[in-house]
């Protein structure tokens, strides 16, 4: 008897009332029947007042062939009813009505883009908050603000307790010290204006609405609060519109040097200075662009490179080695470790480091280093145009209207180019006043 095909990946629409540690036993009980799941995303019911929809891809067990297909998803199918208001089994990407590569084409479409992978209040037992439920229920109080929020709503502000202040407090201090010696110029620089406009310091944690503020008049990036680990697709999607998603929780009190996951010490000291440089800014939201509707493949490629560099970058100057990734300018140990000999250091390639694998628990054994923020926007444009021919397709920005234009029409390159055309004119006018001027 010829091998039974085996079946196709498969994708479910699971509804559930809202509670704690429900996407954990959704998880579970895909773990027990042995199935491995590609991705989760989840938004607001439609269906249930309050509660939550996930959207879900999976693989079958190697085992599973058209022949048992049908009594193994029963099976499944049942176990998760027990758990959920309702189960809907469909073809992968078909649920909601969303392309598999789907994208946002204007701001408010955020609002649909809220795959978490890691939710801000469900923590690991290793986790330093584990066992404190006054921080667990602190941290689900901070979650449910980000939950409710959507995309032109003015952030809510959050009261910070002592020991928030406190920790927030030797972080900054902490990472100040070395910054002289360790920090780029351009992240020095921006968080002395941050300092100087809206007070940034080491007594009062930011508030997200402020630094939305003062983001949009230096550079247009704006905050969108989140409530925990986002996924890549949706996250570099957001850095398209110039929107970076922020947690608002602070680590726990009794390590105030470590964190497991990304939380406002690390967004706020690491990533809002250099959002606030007009440079960087431009080639963050280039990233952002390159990925939208990009293949799983690509995706990862620059998911990977968006680790190595502003995450984990170094780059030259003045002859010396500075860093201006956010995961080493937030914290102390790999920001002092990536400075000595024990890490490797390579130029900059990004062919080469696009597919480098990285680990996400412990310091890097690897570092990158760009010769300057120029050359790495350049090497980073060239790469960009080899996605986008796999891509099939161009897109840009559109900041007066906040959406995304895709190239596929000859009017729409027509426009582009009368907007280039008018832009060089106005750039020789501008270079011919300034000779004027020095005479």
């Amino acid at each position: 008897m010829s091998q039974a095909a085996r079946p196709q990946e498969k994708s479910a629409m699971i509804t559930t009332a809202d509670s704690i540690g429900k996407l954990a036993e959704i998880s579970g009980m895909f773990k027990k029947h042995g199935v491995n799941l590609t991705k989760i995303e989840s938004s607001n019911s439609n269906v249930v007042k309050g509660g939550v929809d996930f959207h879900v891809d999976f693989y079958l067990p190697s085992e599973i062939n058209t022949e048992n297909e049908g009594k193994f998803l029963e099976g499944l199918v049942n176990d998760l009813e027990n758990l959920c208001e309702s189960v809907k089994l469909g073809a992968t990407g078909d649920v909601n009505g969303r392309e598999k590569h789907w994208f946002p084409r204007i701001l408010s479409d955020l609002n649909k883009t809220q795959e978490i992978k890691a939710y801000g209040e469900e923590l690991d037992a290793d986790h330093p908050g584990f066992k404190d439920e006054e921080y667990r229920a602190r941290r689900r109080e901070i979650a449910q603000i980000a939950r409710e929020y959507m995309i032109g709503q003015p952030i809510p502000r959050i009261n910070y307790t002592q020991n928030e202040i406190d920790t927030w407090r030797k972080v900054y201090n902490g990472l100040k010290a070395l910054y002289p010696t360790h920090a780029c110029e351009e992240h020095i620089r921006t968080l002395k204006v941050l300092e100087e406009k809206m007070g940034f310091g080491p007594d009062s944690i930011p508030q997200l609405e402020d630094i939305n503020t003062c983001l949009k008049q230096l550079s247009g990036f704006q905050i969108r609060p989140v409530m925990g680990l986002l996924s890549l697709r949706d996250f570099m999607a957001a850095l398209a519109f110039r929107v970076f998603h922020s947690t608002q929780y602070i680590r726990h009190h009794s390590m105030p040097l470590y964190t497991p996951e990304p939380d406002a010490c690390h967004d706020i000291i690491g990533h809002v200075p250099l959002l606030a440089d007009p440079k960087f800014a431009r080639w963050t939201q280039e990233l952002g662009l390159a990925s939208l509707g990009a293949s799983d493949e690509d995706l990862n490629k620059i998911g990977t490179l968006y680790w190595y560099t502003v995450e984990f970058g170094l780059c030259r100057q003045n002859n010396q080695v500075r860093a201006f990734g956010a995961g080493l300018l937030s914290s102390f140990g790999e920001l002092e470790y990536c400075m000595t000999e024990k890490p490797q250091k390579k130029p900059l390639n990004l062919e080469e480091a696009c597919v480098k694998e990285y680990p996400i628990t412990e310091y890097q054994p690897l570092y990158w280093v760009s010769e300057s923020f120029d050359k790495v926007i350049e090497q980073f444009g060239q790469f960009a145009g080899k996605l986008s021919e796999h891509r099939g397709f161009s897109v840009r920005y559109n900041p007066y209207t906040q959406s995304i234009d895709v190239l596929d029409t000859d009017e729409k390159i027509e426009d582009l180019a009368a907007e280039i055309s008018y832009n060089s004119t106005l750039m020789s006018q501008a270079m011919k006043n300034l000779k004027n001027n020095r005479h």
